[in-house]
């Protein structure tokens, strides 16, 4: 079967089909698939390929077509060896026709030639592609092309433990209605640590032990930069900003958070192994994580009753300037720029299959990851898991991501310098900022706005 190199234009009625036009003549092809940082429980992430290769073949026959599609699949552990391998592979002319990695690939690879925009082969318009949330569409886009398709989301959430709060004096309706008074603006990361200091003064929670954020770097951070009124980017020009006043009121309030002794001035660095069973023996009062940590707790390390013992929200507002939000990592399906003309078509039209809600649903459901339409939390498999749906409905919409510049790396380290200088002491909040400021500046010039 010969496959044409330019697309079908179709009505409206004919919209469902494949983009992809097909002669009839009998066609064998292989697809190349490499999933990074996946494991058995990701395995959907390139399983999901191999069904849609199924689907294609027996749509191809209905049409009276012969279409014999290969699935070679890699999945791999790591990152590092993962990328390197992928960037090697692409300069000697051998690269996967299809790659799965995290969005913040798009930028450095699309710059270097290694992906090309899925949009030229795939309709954004149609099913299922119209179905997946527009900010997850928005994850996959860099320079106004859209590059790839979202495979997975998450989202970072702010729990806190329901035993705690109704220790000291919480009702049942001044929980329930936590996750809307954050939503709303109405609860801010300062009244959380008024929460948490009232709950180590009642000795319901240790010392120091009443907040608990992550212990180590992670787009987590950046959450308190939105939650002080930062932008990630400008507005007006797409450049990288970095926002000094929002740096200091985040930097400020870590500073404030150690003073009121709810956390400590050596917290970062603590082992996650003993973060995730403080949580899951309820030693802390609040503290912030992903979704796929709920997994863990329960499976790993013994949590109980989640839904009964701990309540999760958006990430508060820190002021009037900011905004409860979330921030979400997804990866994303990339199609690389080894694949002949042929071969980006197909695996497109593989990628746009694979993301079927029913298909979706098994790797979101097997790896505790959020689904990447609102539909697919009707989809049975994926609705019968309370987490999973609770989640998508309160998170989810919510999530927005790094960018995908390449330089955001650079403005990124500066940031979180800056902060574990002030939060351990080492450096005032202003010298810190000022820090960050310089570094940026030096580092990006003209590529960076500075507010």
């Amino acid at each position: 079967m010969t496959i044409t190199t330019t697309f079908v234009r179709r009505g409206i009625a004919a919209a469902l089909m494949s983009s992809v036009a097909f002669a009839a003549s009998a066609q064998d092809v292989t697809i190349t698939v490499w999933a990074g940082g996946s494991g058995e429980e990701s395995n959907y992430r390139t399983e999901a390929i191999v069904m849609a290769a199924d689907i294609m073949e027996r749509e191809a026959a209905i049409r009276g077509d012969e279409l014999n599609i290969t699935i070679d699949a890699q999945l791999w552990s790591g990152w590092e060896d993962f990328k390197q391998a992928f960037s090697l592979a692409s300069e000697a002319g051998n690269a996967p026709q299809i790659v799965v990695t995290g969005h913040e690939d798009i930028g450095t690879w699309s710059n270097a030639g290694l992906i090309v925009p899925i949009e030229d082969y795939v309709y954004f318009d149609s099913w299922p592609l119209n179905s997946i949330y527009p900010n997850l569409i928005d994850v996959a886009t860099y320079n106004g092309q859209i590059w790839g398709v979202p495979q997975d989301a998450e989202a970072r959430v702010f729990y806190w433990s329901i035993p705690a709060l109704k220790a000291i004096g919480w009702t049942d309706a001044e929980i329930d209605s936590l996750p809307q008074r954050v939503q709303d603006g109405e609860f801010t990361l300062y009244d959380m640590l008024d929460v948490a200091a009232a709950m180590q003064d009642a000795g319901i929670v240790g010392p120091e032990m009443g907040f608990a954020p992550r212990v180590s770097n992670g787009p987590d951070y950046l959450q308190y930069y939105q939650a002080f009124g930062g932008e990630m980017l400008d507005a007006e020009t797409g450049k990288l900003l970095l926002d000094t006043q929002a740096l200091t009121d985040w930097y400020q309030f870590f500073a404030d958070a150690t003073e009121m002794e709810v956390v400590s001035e050596t917290y970062l660095g603590t082992e996650w192994d003993v973060w995730h069973q403080n949580v899951a023996a309820g030693n802390y009062g609040t503290w912030h994580g992903g979704t796929w940590h709920y997994a863990q707790w329960e499976n790993g390390f013994g949590l109980e009753d989640f839904f009964g013992t701990v309540q999760y929200t958006l990430f508060p507002a820190g002021n009037a300037n900011g905004r409860a939000n979330s921030i979400t990592h997804p990866l994303v399906y990339l199609v690389g720029s080894g694949a002949t003309e042929d071969e980006a078509m197909i695996a497109a039209e593989l990628i746009a299959t694979a993301s079927e809600p029913r298909i979706n649903a098994l790797h979101a459901v097997k790896s505790a990851h959020l689904g990447i339409s609102e539909v697919e939390s009707t989809v049975p498999l994926y609705a019968e898991n309370r987490w999973l749906t609770a989640a998508s409905e309160r998170l989810a919409p919510h999530a927005n991501a790094i960018p995908n510049d390449p330089d955001f790396g650079i403005v990124w380290d500066a940031m979180f310098e800056g902060l574990e200088a002030s939060w351990t002491g080492v450096m005032s909040v202003e010298d810190a900022v000022a820090e960050a400021e310089a570094t940026v500046t030096q580092a990006l010039g003209d590529n960076v706005v500075v507010r």
